[in-house]
C-alpha cells in the first residue's frame, strides 16, 4: 500500500519534491508504461491544487499525432493531430507550452469548457517522442515557471519508466 500526500501549505519547490519523491518511488521497479502513467496521473491530481484535468497523451501507432492516455478528470478528447491545439503543438515544437488563456491559443481544443489555462509537456527519452503530460485549470494563469520546472523534472524521471 502506498500512502502519499502532499503537504498542506508547501511552497511549489517542496510540492515537486515531494511529488517527484512520489512518482519516482512508485514507478522504480515498474516496467508497464500505462501502469506508470496511470499512477503518475494519480499522484500529480493529488498533489498540484487547481485542476480539473491532468493527464497524458502518447503518440499514436503512425507517429501522426496524440492518443488519449491514464488520466484523471471529466472524459477528455480521444486524439490530437500533430500541430493542433496546445498538445499538438508540443508535438510539433517538442517545446513546453504554458498557456495563460486557453481561449487565446490559436486553435485551441476545447475538451471541458471549464478549462482556462494549461501545460503541456513533451516526454522524451534518448531522443525518442513518447507523448505530453497535459495539465488544465479552470484559473487562468493558474501555471507558472514553478510548475514549468517542476513537471519538466518530473518528466525527465518518467520517460524512460515509460519508453517501453
Amino acid at each position: 500500500m502506498y500512502d502519499f500526500a502532499a503537504k498542506a501549505g508547501s511552497d511549489k519547490q517542496t510540492l515537486y519534491a515531494d511529488l517527484l519523491s512520489a512518482i519516482g518511488a512508485i514507478t522504480a521497479d515498474e516496467r508497464d508504461p500505462i501502469a506508470n502513467m496511470a499512477n503518475a496521473a494519480a499522484l500529480i491530481w493529488e498533489f498540484l491544487p487547481d485542476l480539473n484535468w491532468a493527464g497524458f497523451y502518447r503518440v499514436d501507432a503512425a507517429e501522426t499525432g496524440l492518443v488519449l492516455g491514464p488520466f484523471q478528470g471529466k472524459a477528455a478528447c480521444i486524439r490530437i493531430e500533430n500541430g493542433r491545439g496546445v498538445c499538438g503543438a508540443a508535438m510539433a515544437t517538442r517545446e513546453i507550452q504554458c498557456v495563460a488563456d486557453v481561449h487565446a491559443f490559436p486553435g485551441h481544443i476545447a475538451c471541458d469548457a471549464a478549462s482556462a489555462s494549461e501545460l503541456v509537456v513533451p516526454i522524451e527519452h534518448e531522443g525518442r517522442f513518447l507523448g505530453v503530460l497535459d495539465l488544465d485549470s479552470p484559473i487562468p494563469g493558474r501555471f507558472d515557471h514553478d510548475d514549468v520546472v517542476g513537471c519538466a523534472e518530473l518528466m525527465a524521471v518518467l520517460g524512460p519508466r515509460i519508453a517501453g
